[in-house]
């Protein structure tokens, strides 16, 4: 996905060897941990190769090849965290690390205070400028009738797209549905929209993915359901529409503690996976009631940093100086 997005943006890229070790069998730890050593060798070619002056790296895995590189080569690193809780390799790549960005201020005690800066979570200004009304017109949504996006990532969400299947016809009885699924589950959404009774079906909007489009696609909805990532810390709230999250249960507790940050500031609600068929339904609703929503926007709104990706160029700026 990363290579896709970079390579449409003419930038040039590099991939390298690497894999993760946490949760996993002793024999693929092994493995993997011979991959990380095959990407560092990897990484430090390419750091010779490219002589950068400074370092970015968001977490994961991939990224501690390439800072044990650059640390090695004496290159000043910046580490940016765009969860709310830090994973094992952002924890380990904070010790390599010259400065430490985060998305908010709760962050920070996790690191060692005279290395963080708060600077919000890097968002296009398409999702600050995109309005409302030209959404709307965008995928021709009928007038006087809410709009609730479904959105579970770049790869969609299994779970998310079988319980709207599931409640579908009851949910376009209320409102109207741009849902973007996923790639590998275009096919059999495609089918049960076909099964709809013909009034219902222009109210069901499916796309695969949108590599242009997203933001007009979410801030045309009233409501938002939604998996937990990072980008929701940003991009909903420079949207400001509230939402309904539902983290990804395999992902540590990185999209738990992102849904709890938004549902503790008033802006979202958070459903578990496992509880999705009983209460998604009800939940939406409820919330879609105009004083729910109208309140919930002002607060999504409320958490929005628009100069984020600013911010973070300003620190870049600062550690190549000192290159």
């Amino acid at each position: 996905m990363e290579e896709e997005i970079v390579t449409r943006e003419g930038i040039p890229f590099s991939a390298i060897s690497a894999g993760g070790i946490r949760g996993l069998a002793p024999w693929t730890i092994a493995k993997n941990l011979l991959k990380l050593a095959k990407g560092f060798f990897q990484s430090l070619r390419i750091v010779r190769r490219f002589s950068p002056d400074v370092i970015f790296v968001t977490g994961g895995y991939v990224c501690v090849p390439v800072a044990l590189a650059g640390r090695l080569c004496n290159v000043p690193i910046l580490v940016y965290l765009p969860d709310i809780v830090p994973g094992l390799a952002v924890r380990f790549l904070s010790l390599l690390a010259n400065r430490i960005a985060v998305t908010v201020e709760e962050s920070a005690r996790f690191f060692h205070q005279s290395k963080v800066v708060v600077t919000g979570y890097p968002v296009r200004e398409e999702f600050f400028e995109v309005d409302k009304a030209t959404s709307r017109r965008a995928f021709s949504l009928e007038e006087g009738l809410k709009t609730v996006a479904i959105f579970g990532g770049s790869h969609g969400a299994r779970s998310i797209n079988l319980a709207i299947s599931s409640v579908l016809d009851e949910l376009l009885e209320v409102c109207q549905v741009i849902h973007i699924c996923g790639r590998s589950d275009f096919g059999w959404v495609m089918e049960r929209r076909e099964r709809l009774p013909k009034r219902l079906k222009s109210r069901y909007i499916i796309c695969s993915y949108l590599h242009e489009g997203i933001a007009k696609a979410l801030k045309a909805a009233d409501l938002i359901v939604s998996r937990a990532g990072a980008a929701t810390l940003g991009e909903f709230p420079a949207l400001g529409v509230p939402s309904i999250l539902v983290p990804y249960p395999y992902a540590g507790r990185h999209q738990d503690a992102n849904a709890d940050y938004l549902v503790e500031r008033g802006a979202a609600v958070k459903i578990e996976d496992n509880e999705l068929e009983e209460r998604l339904l009800p939940t939406i609703s409820r919330l879609l009631k105009e004083e729910h929503l109208g309140r919930m926007g002002e607060r999504m709104r409320a958490l929005a940093r628009r100069e984020a990706a600013k911010q973070i160029y300003k620190e870049l700026e600062l550690l190549g100086r000192i290159a």
